[in-house]
């Protein structure tokens, strides 16, 4: 059986034609968009070798994290042996942080161009979900862009996972550009969130497809929690910065393009935004588009929205399929080199607003791990917007595990932005505005505004008692909050038997 020319490959086909050791280039910007049919095949297929004694194992490089088939399922069944440059799932995790897997961490506007100038290797077998591929190789891609115009241009082969699940409209959407290699690149000609320079395809050589793999999966994409008093504190300590700077003429009138990172903290931003009515409406020029951000166009709050990625809920994207007419307007995909663009980011004045899991008392911001060595998912795009941004501000609850670890430390052990790129730091407990503050002075703000109460006492002594210099540490003591939450169960050893 064929489709349009291309054959229609079994699971045996597949895998006779994917061997232990090769790098696959998936498809996927989060789950939107990602392979699913042939990660399943592939999970079977290393268990079965392993049952034999044989060895099954491949190089992983996606857009992103990619969902439960890949960052879940491979990794089950031992089938990943290097990963790059993201990923989202717990058992993959933790064979990363065991060293089973080698993981490559990075700016996800870098890896196209990492990987078209070979720097990691020759790419054996690209698997694309699409919704349509002609005989002369135009692939109409699915929920995300990501790297996959990148996948299908480098690799050495290519499978095309066939997605019936997802509106052929979706392709309207889409603006697809591949940068040449430097030095022969013109300016990127984004001039605004919703302005297009490419085409609603990406392009492969048909000789180099390989097969077809059908499916009728959406994509497994989970609604985030609810909002909760925490989130809903940031939220408003955030809106009320945003409202003061719009105020004081550094935000114009109609508002400077949005930035928002992955997760529940995000939403709540996105949403109090929303409700706001001294909020006029406004644009976003990120890397994800989300759920709230859904709500936001369809109450007229959104007017536009650039991404790489449709990771939302399966019923909202297929609203978008039902209503294609109205949400082209307002929706566009971007290759991730583009939609992460430091230029365009410069150039637009995005405000980019990021979760952290723990910044310290000078503004340096660790947001991928957890006591300085156990990765949780990586930097992912934050450092891009955060570095380029008009405005950059990071969020993180004070606290956590019910207070037995500050979000708020002397240094963190672990930088994914430094104090040169932080701007603005928020907790529930306030929001530390550090633009024009020396070293002294962004600690003093940090601990009186962001840190929770219980440990600024703490804090103020490691000031009080650090060797002085321009920048204040004691080195003795630096990091020894993270070695009595080791030790004690708890940052601060008196708390470990009190929560």
């Amino acid at each position: 059986m064929k489709i349009d020319g291309y054959p229609v490959i079994s699971k045996q086909e597949v895998v006779s034609l994917i061997k232990d050791g090769d790098t696959i280039a998936f498809s996927g910007f989060t789950a939107a968009g990602a392979a699913k049919a042939v990660p399943v095949m592939l999970a079977e297929h290393a268990k079965q070798e392993h049952a034999h004694g044989r060895s099954f194992r491949i190089r992983v490089i996606t857009g992103a994290s990619s969902g439960d088939y890949i960052d879940n399922d491979l990794a089950e069944a031992n089938a990943i042996s290097w990963r790059a440059p993201y990923q989202g799932g717990k058992t993959l995790r933790d064979q990363i942080n065991r060293q089973e897997v080698e993981y490559v961490d990075m700016h996800l506007s870098h890896v196209a161009q990492t990987v078209g100038a070979g720097f990691f290797g020759r790419v054996d077998v690209a698997v694309v979900e699409a919704t349509h591929i002609t005989p002369d190789g135009r692939v109409y891609l699915s929920a995300s862009i990501g790297a996959s115009p990148t996948w299908l241009a480098c690799a050495d082969k290519v499978i095309i996972e066939l997605n019936h699940c997802h509106s052929p409209r979706l392709s309207e959407l889409a603006d697809i550009v591949i940068m040449p290699p430097p030095p022969r690149r013109n300016n990127i000609n984004v001039q605004t969130p919703l302005s297009k320079i490419g085409w609603p395809y990406a392009q492969v050589d048909p000789k180099k497809v390989v097969g077809i793999v059908e499916n009728n999966e959406p994509d497994q994409v989970a609604a985030f929690n609810l909002e909760d008093d925490t989130s809903k504190r940031i939220a408003d300590h955030v809106i009320e910065f945003l409202l003061k700077e719009k105020l004081a003429g550094r935000i114009p009138p109609e508002f400077f393009p949005l930035q928002a990172g992955v997760g529940n903290t995000a939403n709540a931003v996105l949403a109090g935004l929303g409700r706001h009515p001294d909020i006029p409406p406004f644009y976003m020029y990120s890397e994800v588009f989300q759920d709230s951000m859904m709500d936001l166009i369809d109450a007229g709050k959104l007017l536009g929205a650039s991404a790489t990625a449709l990771t939302i809920v399966p019923e909202k994207l297929r609203q978008i399929g039902d209503n294609m007419d109205f949400y082209s307007r307002k929706i566009v995909l971007r290759p991730q080199e583009i939609s992460n663009h430091p230029g365009i980011i410069r150039r637009l004045g995005v405000v980019a607003m990021n979760t952290a899991l723990e910044m310290d008392i000078y503004g340096n911001v660790n947001s991928s791990h957890v006591m300085g060595t156990h990765v949780m998912n990586g930097v992912g795009g934050s450092g891009e917007f955060a570095r380029n941004s008009h405005l950059s501000i990071f969020m993180t609850p004070s606290i956590a595990k019910g207070g037995k670890i500050s979000a708020v430390v002397p240094m963190v052990p672990h930088v994914d932005n430094n104090e040169h790129s932080v701007q603005i730091v928020v907790t529930e407990q306030g929001l530390a505005d550090l633009r024009g503050l020396g070293p002294l002075e962004r600690a003093e703000k940090i601990i009186n505004t962001c840190a929770h109460p219980s440990y600024r006492p703490y804090l103020r002594d490691y000031i009080a008692k650090g060797t002085c210099g321009h920048i204040c540490h004691d080195l003795t003591r630096c990091f020894e909050l993270h070695r009595n939450f080791t030790e004690y169960g708890a940052m601060l050893p008196e708390m470990a038997s009190d929560l």
